[in-house]
């Protein structure tokens, strides 16, 4: 069972390409996903079973960063929540896409940094440390600024209710990350055999939204597939653009360079497909952005990860080495 999760895990991205594909292919068989069992959403249910399982990954510890890295925390949190939010907005009003899209892409530039970003620092060689806590952080500070910011963008010409937004963040991410952090508390054990299925868990769960998506938005997407699948890309590209650019103009080490990159670059993209479903329900479309971007940035990410390893980190990465060994030698000869 173990080796089968590892592998669910491992090639989430592939998993993601077939599930996007079969929602497009068979689109009706997925609807299920969208719908409600006895008044209970089983997307907000797949939502919070994800958040659990990212709860269950962190630890109480994780939050000391915050004081024993202040500014870089602050940092990633002021990149996470300026650049993309900007940048989806941006990218919208470029390719003057409808309303509905325009809605997805703003919503999905204000989420919080996704728990795959933690994955790929660790395949990137980033600082793994600073990652999740700027997840952490970041996902924390979304049932504020996520609402905030998507009104600021876009809440003159499109409707919505961003406090109904800040009582759902706190429903299906506050809440089930605290209860992933409680049991890794105060049952340390069954948490830890619990981590062993939760990655496998979350990339099926992750999947079977995007098939649900898709599927509900089959018309919308086969409708804009060329350009919001160029927007996506783009979107997903320069978020690690600029945040690399951001994190070395500020004097962080190549490490924590490459982290911030990951983090700004990736975004929660299943809260993203769950809030717009629920408080964008009368335009279909906003659900297409989140949806594309699930299975983009699992392929993108992986491919970030092959270039730091075997290309950026033994150039940039030794180049920092090699200064700090001459600023010890230089303290030394002295």
């Amino acid at each position: 069972m173990k080796k089968l999760c590892n592998l669910a895990a491992k090639y989430f991205g592939v998993l993601a390409v077939v599930f996007l594909v079969l929602g497009l292919v068979t689109p009706t068989s997925w609807l299920w996903i969208l719908g409600k069992v006895q008044g209970v959403s089983v997307l907000s249910v797949l939502l919070g079973v994800i958040m659990f399982g990212m709860g269950t990954t962190l630890n109480w510890k994780d939050f000391l960063v915050i004081f024993r890295r202040p500014r870089d925390v602050f940092l990633g949190a002021l990149a996470q929540y300026t650049i993309m939010p900007l940048l989806a907005f941006g990218l919208a009003m470029l390719f003057h896409l409808d309303p509905g899209l325009t809605a997805g892409l703003v919503l999905l530039g204000a989420c919080p940094g996704g728990t795959t970003s933690n994955v790929i620092t660790y395949m990137s060689k980033g600082d793994l440390a600073y990652s999740v806590t700027m997840t952490s952080v970041s996902t924390l500070l979304s049932p504020l600024l996520t609402p905030a910011l998507t009104f600021m963008l876009i809440g003159k010409e499109i409707n919505f209710d961003p406090v109904g937004m800040f009582l759902s963040i706190l429903q299906i991410v506050i809440l089930p990350v605290c209860m992933g952090l409680a049991l890794k508390y105060f049952l340390p054990k069954l948490a830890a055999v619990a981590t062993d299925y939760t990655p496998a868990v979350s990339s099926v769960t992750i999947c079977l939204i995007i098939a649900g998506v898709v599927g509900a938005s089959h018309k919308a997407i086969m409708d804009n597939l060329g350009v919001i699948l160029a927007v996506v890309v783009l979107f997903n590209a320069l978020g690690y653009v600029l945040g690399l650019c951001v994190a070395k103009l500020c004097g962080l080490s190549w490490k924590k360079a490459v982290t911030l990159s990951v983090e700004v670059g990736m975004q929660n993209s299943g809260l993203a497909t769950g809030l717009a479903k629920v408080h964008f329900a009368s335009m279909p479309a906003a659900v297409v952005p989140g949806a594309i971007f699930s299975a983009w940035f699992t392929i993108s990410g992986a491919v970030l990860a092959w270039a730091c390893v075997n290309y950026l980190n033994p150039k940039y990465g030794e180049e920092e080495v090699d200064e700090e060994e001459t600023v010890v030698n230089t303290v030394a000869a002295n």
